[in-house]
């Protein structure tokens, strides 16, 4: 990856492996020393970091292997659940290894990860709807050629609850097992800072959390892990990794990259922090910190998008592969030209909401419960969307050149009357002319699912350093620090939270108490 030695060099400015540290001092080391603690405010066994399905995995694996566990939670509790909770709620539930994990390391082409990584996930992955079938889930699995057919090996299954998708059905079953059946203790409102290193033995000791303004510590007697997500709402972040210059999640807004920072600090490696279950383009609110989604698909055709330069871009009506496109023999992210506006015109104002009401799943249905108005009347009352009589005034008021706007849509209409568009294959049925007045824009910005990049793991669900070696005590499980490196199975996330959470719970719970 083009970002590999930059990542490298900035994770190992911030720390350094865990023999060296043994003779550095606290404040060098980045960490705070375990002996400076004069109380803990919060002790347990384990102590995982987010209550997505990672988290919920980590602690119900961790409690049933004999562990006393402790959750912190950033959000408040009616935001609480990470992407798990907005996402479809299905998983993908390969039924054979070998397959699966010839199909892993075909995604993974180019971007290698350690074979081992690979064997163990799909050992595991093989038995999640047994372990979720024995929670009380009831599981319908649906046989799919996957979101890459033409790999080896095939993705085999995705799994849905059989009362159908979304609406947060699996996360509900895995806060009922966690809180309901075990009494797992949970701290919400209370995100990790810093982590808490012994100096002398490298261990990680604990956590320093915040609640209420306050600094809470936090013993971990066995071990910490972060489960806390990507960086989807963290823009600096996303200019330095992704090359973007803004972008927005779809799902949790709280994933701020706040386990990628901690665990930089005490000298963690990091890798595929250049990847993403994204970009597609979708509207947002002015002033939220979350956009709308999924893969936008109106109820007309009579729409494009167009680049900074007035221009079109790519084919607006092919469904992504999370964001990823064919080109020469590669897939790669769609391009993002911003400010990227959507035209379309009355008639397809007309036509329908641009975005379905009921929606089962991302934050803006699930959490936010937005409604988009059936024809757009109450998004352009509010300024959302921009109307003009003519493109050259539209144009004007988006700030593109009115010239270039109007030669782009008169090609548009003509591949439409042409039925071919001859410049980025769009399908016919999904092509309607832009030529009815008011004409309409608003801006739609860069949008995904999630990110993949965070701290590098290993198959024991441990935190590497930048030598390769387990920082002592310290795990991660889900989407920081995710094992696809480039291409992207949907259902994907799911199932690594579910496997490394088991994964990071079993191992957790063998710790031997440091106190």
């Amino acid at each position: 990856m083009k970002t590999s030695r930059r990542i490298f060099l900035q994770a190992a400015a911030t720390g350094v492996g865990s023999v060296a540290l043994a003779e550095l001092g606290a404040v060098e080391a980045g960490a705070i020393q375990s002996d400076q603690i004069k109380k803990w405010d919060y002790e347990a066994g384990v102590v995982v970091l987010g209550i997505g399905a990672a988290g919920l995995m980590t602690a119900i694996t961790a409690y049933d292997q004999g562990s006393d566990v402790l959750i912190l939670e950033k959000a408040p509790e009616a935001h609480a659940g990470g992407n798990t909770r907005v996402s479809g709620q299905g998983y993908w539930c390969p039924s054979d290894e070998n397959k699966a994990v010839e199909y892993q390391k075909a995604m993974s082409d180019g971007f290698p990860i350690p074979d081992d990584v690979t064997q163990v996930f799909h050992e595991h992955s093989i038995h999640v709807t047994e372990w979720l079938t024995k929670m009380g889930a009831d599981m319908r699995t649906m046989p799919t050629a996957g979101e890459y057919p033409e790999f080896p090996g095939g993705a085999g299954n995705v799994c849905w609850s059989t009362k159908g998708n979304g609406f947060q059905r699996l996360w509900l079953l895995l806060m009922e097992n966690a809180f309901k059946k075990r009494k797992i203790r949970v701290q919400y409102e209370t995100p990790a800072v810093e982590l808490i290193r012994d100096v002398k033995t490298g261990e990680i000791r604990g956590v320093v959390a915040e609640n209420k303004g306050k600094k809470v510590y936090v013993k971990a007697k066995k071990a910490v892990v972060l489960c806390t997500g990507g960086f989807e709402n963290n823009q600096e972040m996303i200019r330095d990794y992704l090359g973007m210059p803004y972008a927005y999640p779809k799902g949790s807004p709280y994933n701020t990259g706040d386990g990628i920072r901690m665990s930089m600090a005490i000298g963690a490696d990091l890798w595929h922090m250049d990847n993403q279950a994204g970009p597609d383009f979708n509207f947002r609110i002015p002033g939220k910190d979350w956009a709308f989604g999924y893969n936008f698909s109106p109820t007309g055709n009579g729409w494009i998008w167009i680049a900074k330069d007035a221009t079109r871009f790519t084919n607006e009506g092919y469904f992504t592969k999370h964001g990823k496109i064919p080109f020469h023999g590669i897939y790669i992210p769609v391009p993002t030209p911003l400010p990227v506006h959507l035209v379309f015109d009355e008639a397809m104002r007309k036509s329908g909401p641009l975005y379905p009401a009921d929606y089962f799943f991302c934050w803006w249905s699930q959490i936010e419960k937005y409604n988009w108005s059936k024809d757009s009347s109450a998004e352009i009352e509010k300024g959302w969307i921009i109307k003009a009589d003519s493109l050259k005034e539209l144009a004007a008021k988006i700030g593109k050149n009115p010239d270039t706007l109007e030669k782009t849509v008169a090609a548009w209409n003509k591949s439409c009357a042409d039925k071919n568009d001859s410049e980025f294959g769009r399908d016919p049925k999904k092509m309607a002319p832009i030529q009815t007045p008011p004409f309409y824009a608003t801006e739609f910005v860069p949008a995904f699912t999630n990110t993949q990049g965070g701290p590098r793991r290993n198959s024991n669900a441990q935190v590497l350093d930048t030598n390769r070696k387990p920082i002592p005590r310290l795990y991660s499980a889900g989407e920081l620090g995710a094992v696809y490196s480039w291409h992207y199975q949907g259902g994907g996330n799911i199932l690594e939270c579910i496997v490394f959470g088991h994964i990071a719970g079993e191992h957790t719970a063998a710790e031997k108490p440091w106190a």
